[in-house]
């Protein structure tokens, strides 16, 4: 028997850990999605699901009303995102870089400069014509393209119909088809 979200997070409420990792099971691409979409980097929005989440658990007992779970969970990813941004802010200007982002610093060996600078140049341009595009396509792109989740799971999550879904991933890629075409031009 599939329980609703709704019973999940009452569940939850109670101190129901398998209830919560359900929950956890069906928003996870939702959240990364959303979170790489702030970030434009998969690792930091790995990393910034799992304390999403981490910190959904630790108050789910404040949730007023479960049919809200989801937004309530993405007010508490932008949370984060804002908390990690403030961190990695201050990391900055107290002039001390982490272990990790000092080896991410230093280039690939496999691909020359030049052209690793040139991916991430392009990297940035579709995100910044994928976060320019309506909620309605830019959600379902995302989940699809950069979360690698299928049509049922990304109809499930957005509450779309197999048929919607694929009609607003076609109309959302045509949109960024010619966004990109007049960036470039």
């Amino acid at each position: 028997m599939n329980e609703t979200d709704e019973a999940l997070v009452l569940r939850s409420q109670q101190g129901d850990r398998p209830a919560f990792e359900e929950l956890v099971r069906r928003s996870a691409r939702l959240v990364f999605s959303r979170l790489y979409l702030e970030t434009g980097n998969v690792h930091k929005a790995e990393d910034l699901v799992q304390e999403t989440f981490l910190v959904a658990w630790r108050s789910v007992r404040q949730v007023t009303d479960a049919k809200g779970f989801r937004s309530w969970l993405f007010s508490i990813a932008h949370s984060v995102v804002v908390d990690a941004a403030r961190r990695e802010g201050r990391k900055k200007r107290s002039g001390r870089r982490q272990d990790s982002e000092v080896l991410l610093s230093i280039a690939d060996r496999e691909s020359p400069p030049d052209e690793s600078a040139q991916q991430e140049e392009s990297k940035q341009q579709v995100l910044s014509v994928l976060r320019s595009l309506p909620e309605e396509y830019r959600l379902p792109i995302t989940l699809r393209y950069i979360a690698g989740a299928d049509y049922d799971t990304i109809g499930q999550q957005l509450g779309l119909s197999n048929g919607s879904l694929r009609g607003l991933l076609n109309r959302g890629m045509a949109r960024m088809r010619s966004a990109m075409k007049s960036y470039l031009e």
